[in-house]
Parts: C-alpha cells; sequence; structure tokens
C-alpha cells in the first residue's frame, strides 16, 4: 500500500504544542491531513505520535492514529528516517505491506495536494529511492558572508566577490515539506540527499520553516495572503 506518516511528537520547545497549535483557523496538523487526503495518493493517512492530545486532533481532522510513537523514538535528537522507518515497520506487522511511504510533516501548511501528486508521479516514474520538495535560494550562497570572532565580516567564497550573479551555479534546499520514498528505502536507512533522490521542486513563496514564534507569524501573513489571493 501506500502510505502517508505525519510526524508529530509532543516535546516542541520553541512553540509548544506547534503540531495541533491553531494556525489561520484550523490546528497546525490540520492543513497536512488535508492535502493528504485530497491527493487521492494513500491508502492510508497516519500520524505517528507520543501525545494523546495530538492523536485525538489528528484523529477528529480525518487521520488514522493506528499506534503510539515509543520514547526511545520521540525526542529531541530522533531523525525523520528512524520514526519513518518504524511506523513503516509497525504498519507492516499489522497486515498490509506498505510499497511507498511519504513522510509529510506536521507543520507544513503551504503543502497542496499536487505536489503529494507530482512526488508520488516522479517516484514511480524513475528508479530513484525518493522524491521530496526543494526549492531554491533566493540569494546566491557562493556569495554568503560569515562573521569572525571579532565581529568583522568575511566571504565564505572570496574568489567570487566580482562574480556577477547571474553568472553563479544556482542552489537549492530541502523545502522541507514532505519526502516520498520506496519502503525498503526508509527500512534499509537510505541518505535522502544524495543521487539517488529526485526533487520536486516548489516556488520559493510556498516555503516557510516554521520554527521560532517569529517564523509563525510569517508564515500566517504568507498563507493569509495567498488565501485572499485564490478566494
Amino acid at each position: 500500500m501506500k502510505l502517508a506518516i505525519i510526524p508529530a511528537r509532543g516535546g516542541s520547545k520553541r512553540i509548544p504544542r506547534k503540531n495541533i497549535k491553531p494556525f489561520c483557523g484550523k490546528p497546525m496538523i490540520a492543513w497536512s491531513i488535508e492535502a493528504a487526503l485530497e491527493s487521492g495518493c494513500f491508502d492510508r493517512v497516519v500520524v505517528s505520535t507520543d501525545d494523546a492530545e495530538i492523536a485525538e486532533v489528528a484523529r477528529q481532522q480525518g487521520a488514522e492514529v493506528p499506534f503510539m510513537r515509543p520514547a526511545e523514538f520521540s525526542d529531541d535528537h530522533t531523525g525523520t528516517i528512524p520514526v519513518i522507518r518504524h511506523a513503516i515497520e509497525t504498519m507492516n506487522s499489522q497486515g498490509r505491506l506498505v510499497e511507498q511511504a511519504c513522510c509529510l510533516y506536521a507543520t507544513a501548511p503551504f503543502i497542496r495536494a499536487e505536489d503529494l501528486r507530482q512526488g508520488l508521479d516522479i517516484l514511480q516514474g524513475s528508479d530513484v529511492d525518493y522524491a521530496f520538495s526543494v526549492t531554491s535560494y533566493a540569494f546566491p550562497i557562493q556569495r554568503a558572508l560569515r562573521l569572525t570572532r571579532e565581529g568583522r565580516v568575511e566571504m565564505f567564497n572570496p574568489e567570487h566577490f566580482t562574480t556577477r550573479s547571474q553568472d553563479l551555479e544556482e542552489a537549492y534546499h530541502d523545502a522541507g515539506q514532505f519526502y516520498w520514498g520506496r519502503a525498503d528505502a526508509w527500512l534499509q536507512g537510505k541518505m535522502i540527499f544524495s543521487p539517488t533522490s529526485l526533487p520536486v521542486m516548489l516556488p520559493r513563496h510556498r516555503v516557510q520553516d516554521i520554527d521560532t514564534p517569529e517564523d509563525w507569524v510569517r508564515a500566517e501573513w504568507l498563507f493569509k495572503a495567498m488565501q485572499a489571493q485564490l478566494g
């Protein structure tokens, strides 16, 4: 089966209860659940959580919570791959085998159903292990600056001081929204950011990390502006 897995642990610190905090009129996690259900890609949409309140909100929004995530996969240092691997192994043990799984973050309100469908098409139409959301950097990374211990400025790549921006190679980064993967890739712990992955390109205006209160405010501004334009 094709499985959507939404990781949503209860211990967020910088934004307490981030996964179910109201965002533009709905619990944050609701936007990811809705996109997954609307996409029509999945046989099941499950939430992996260690938190009873998050589990209840997830069920109210239409997702399943067929298991609770153990404590060893719920601390600040647990990576995405072990969490997804645990979910796949647990679902496999309950009956139907997972063929493809998509990790969809709970704090991805800008995700759209068509993005998930595009990711599945890319994965199924190739021999890669993963297809995941990426976007381009707004500025050339070759002209990035660092601050020294003395508080002064220096370039990471001073050889590009006089290079025109349009002559520099464009760079991309993980959009932090979703990762489609073959079940065996997740189970084997294969690296996502590698030549065995393909990108699902997203425009920069639909990509926003939400890790701090400032991020949250900016994300709501962007989201409301997008909704007003669509409406």
